[in-house]
């Protein structure tokens, strides 16, 4: 398949049209949406009016942007002026943003084309988007299964071949672990590398926006258009990124990949077998593997489930009936919002917003919030150090396979553990990727996970691209 750059170059070119391009994935879509139900909305008409004004520019002479024609599915969580953002969640209903995220904008001036929004857990809360108020996104792969979440819309859009990227939000985990149970690659930045200026907030200091892409180079491509500091986010790092399309054939002569050796255990058998075939592919390619310790990494599963329901907590208060969205009638003010905030959320937020609060009330602050907070900082200070011996970690991206529908959903904690090996890298603040690297159990996608330290992504992607390679190679 063509790469995005490839596809783009030929759009500006005039040897192929944005319109064909938008055509054959709305073509998919109808094929297969039905049936995997990635989008929340499909925006057909604006993504063939859109693709006609890309290929006006083009026969003028001028440059639509580097990603000409090329289409994107979007996480319904990003804002999108006059289309509805829904957070796969009721308490939205109705609600048409009166501007564009800053990623939007971006995209758009780089010649993307939206074809539409797609589906997640609600307020990105879940592994599996099984908690969608819309129903649930199916994994391309085996329709029993799922996607994983809670970005699972846009990862099976991609991996659906509904578009040619898709963005999502990563708070613990939440772009890398459905790009490995759909089989793609998936891209967690280091925080403050993508704006977050219309995200809607689920966990503010653990957010991030990344890509889902069919190729590293696509990857790297992606986040060169959409990284880059953002006045309108205070959070947004004020410097210049390098181009990471030049890193990606580098190779990894001569870098050291860490081992983790106190690796929380929980990994399938399958799964850590690609793991170790991974060390040995780049070994072959000129890398060195050593031992390191990351001993704090065995405590972010509870440090993260007290901080991003803290900030949940206080971020999903602004929903109460009065300014936007759904509004349930009641005799009085208070209990309209219990009424609306009944009716609009589903029981996951609710779990969610409840442990938030109590871990932030009086009494119970210091003895579960602010000690969450010290582990937070235990986790980046160990990570910190395991980076001074190597250049990047390698980890499995999930601990298993995908996983059929309803096997985890009666279990909070067994879906909580799905993200073991991807939340500490969000409460350190660091890079993260996840790259295809074969087959385990029933034929379904595993994917390895590569870490890098902050602003490390030059690096992270020389490491990815190297397994790709291998996996083009024949590598089993």
């Amino acid at each position: 398949m063509p790469s995005a750059t490839e596809l783009a170059a030929a759009v500006r070119a005039g040897t192929t049209t944005a319109a064909e391009l938008v055509e054959r994935h709305l073509a998919a879509i109808d094929a297969r949406e039905g049936e995997i139900h990635a989008f929340n909305h499909v925006l057909t008409e604006a993504a063939r009016e859109r693709a006609a004004r890309i290929d006006e520019q083009a026969a003028r002479g001028d440059d639509p942007g580097p990603l000409a024609g090329i289409t994107v599915a979007l996480k319904d969580n990003m804002c999108t002026r006059g289309v509805p953002t829904t957070c796969s969640s009721r308490i939205l209903e109705g609600w048409r943003p009166p501007y564009d995220a800053t990623v939007v904008r971006t995209l758009h001036a780089a010649g993307a084309v939206v074809v539409g929004k797609t589906n997640l857990d609600e307020f990105a809360m879940g592994s599996s988007t099984e908690n969608s108020a819309f129903g649930p996104t199916r994994n391309p792969h085996d329709t029993s299964r799922v996607p994983g979440g809670s970005s699972g819309g846009s990862a099976a859009a991609v991996a659906a071949g509904f578009a040619h990227f898709g963005l999502g939000s990563d708070t613990g985990g939440s772009i890398r672990q459905p790009a490995a149970l759909c089989g793609v690659v998936g891209v967690k930045p280091t925080y403050g590398y993508v704006s977050r200026y219309g995200l809607i907030a689920f966990a503010s200091s653990l957010d991030q926006i990344g890509p889902f892409t069919t190729s590293v180079h696509d990857a790297a491509l992606v986040l060169d258009v959409i990284g880059g500091h953002d006045p309108l986010d205070s959070t947004s790092i004020p410097r210049e990124h390098p181009r990471l399309v030049d890193s990606v054939g580098q190779g990894v002569e001569g870098l050291r990949i860490g081992r983790i050796t106190d690796l929380p255990a929980g990994a399938d058998p399958d799964v850590e077998a690609r793991l170790e075939a991974a060390f040995d592919a780049l070994t072959a390619q000129g890398a060195t593997v050593v031992d390191v310790q990351v001993p704090a990494f065995t405590f972010g599963l509870t440090a993260y489930y007290l901080i991003a329901p803290a900030e949940a907590s206080s971020n999903l208060a602004r929903y109460d009936g009065v300014r936007y969205g759904l509004r349930v009638d009641a005799p009085d003010t208070n209990s309209m919002y219990s009424a609306t905030r009944e009716a609009g959320f589903g029981e996951e937020v609710k779990r969610r917003i409840m442990l938030g609060t109590y871990a932030l009330s009086a009494g119970y602050y210091d003895a579960y919030y602010g000690k969450a907070l010290k582990v937070r900082r235990l986790i980046h200070d160990d990570f910190e150090r395991a980076y001074a011996h190597a250049d990047v970690l390698l980890t499995p991206t999930s601990p298993s396979v995908a996983f059929p529908f309803g096997a985890k959903g009666d279990n909070p904690l067994a879906m909580y553990l799905c993200d073991t090996y991807t939340i500490p890298t969000n409460l350190a603040g660091h890079a993260g990727m996840t790259v295809p690297f074969g087959t385990g159990a029933e034929g379904l996608p595993v994917g390895v996970q590569v870490l890098a330290g902050t602003l490390r992504e030059p690096t992270m992607f020389r490491v990815a691209a190297a397994l790709e390679r291998a996996m083009e190679g024949g590598g089993r």
